[in-house]
């Protein structure tokens, strides 16, 4: 009978603890648990680097891994020798020293009209030769080189990084061949000094040939040249005295408008690629 205060007074006490430990605690109670967003079941943007190689078309996959593991294969600069390594499409992969893609590499022909630009920029391709081509492909294009604005003619596109950076190499001889409408006859004087090869900014352009267009006025004039220089033809001209009033490019590396109406595009053909690659 002597213990039954004693667990009373003990219940009261452990009360008053309790309520001491909770004003200096401040407590506050915690809601019901957060619900966690559930993870995107959505594809990886990351795939395995076998698979990469092996999508690129290079070998299979398990080929991939012996050329993986023998420190052939770089990703962003740096060497990779990890089995299962993977990687992003936006990463810079390079198998035997050099760049691969497993996009399929694709080649259009656009014959620019007047009014278009080269821009890449998302917010102008409305006003750009890239829009051109925009349903040409379910991947990126870029333009091999440039065209200005009010020159039309033909403008090679592709996803073909290697192929892009060998032809726009200032190295490399790629003839182009334009047809000039000029305000006024062309001078033969002034004709021989381009067919001389004339000094544009310092320095003098290689000319391959130049001739006046047939059955034509004087003032229409075809020029062949190998030169990269952006916007050099009119430059030309325009050092000369003249005032260009329409520029055409009617040939490029080999290419064509033969059936190519002002403002279309076509694929490349397997041929046509492959000339382009023994250049």
């Amino acid at each position: 009978m002597a213990k039954e205060p004693e667990k009373r007074g003990g219940k009261r006490e452990g009360k008053s603890k309790s309520k001491d430990i909770l004003k200096k605690k401040k407590f506050v109670p915690k809601g019901p648990p957060k619900k966690q967003a559930p993870k995107s079941k959505g594809p990886s943007d990351e795939i395995r680097l076998n698979k990469y190689i092996a999508n690129s078309g290079m070998c299979s996959r398990r080929e991939a891994d012996l050329y993986i593991s023998t420190g052939q294969v770089q990703v962003n600069g740096q060497v990779v020798t990890e089995m299962g390594h993977k990687v992003k499409l936006t990463d810079e992969v390079k198998f035997d020293g050099r760049r691969i893609s497993p996009e399929k590499k694709e080649y259009i022909l656009l014959n620019k009209p007047k009014g278009f630009d080269t821009s890449t920029k998302e917010e102008t391709l409305h006003k750009s030769a890239v829009g051109l081509v925009a349903n040409a492909s379910k991947y990126k294009l870029v333009p091999v080189g440039r065209l200005q604005r009010n020159t039309t003619g033909l403008l090679l596109f592709t996803n073909d990084h290697d192929m892009q950076k060998k032809l726009t190499d200032t190295g490399l001889m790629i003839r182009k061949i334009y047809q000039v409408s000029l305000d006024k006859n062309l001078k033969f004087e002034d004709f021989q000094k381009i067919e001389e090869g004339p000094t544009v900014e310092g320095k003098k352009v290689r000319i391959d040939a130049v001739s006046y267009v047939e059955n034509a006025p004087k003032s229409e004039i075809g020029v062949q040249l190998s030169s990269n220089r952006n916007n050099i033809v009119r430059k030309i001209f325009e050092g000369l005295g003249y005032d260009v009033i329409k520029l055409d490019r009617v040939s490029y590396a080999g290419l064509t408008k033969k059936d190519l109406p002002r403002g279309h595009w076509r694929h490349l053909t397997k041929q046509e690629v492959i000339n382009l690659g023994m250049m």
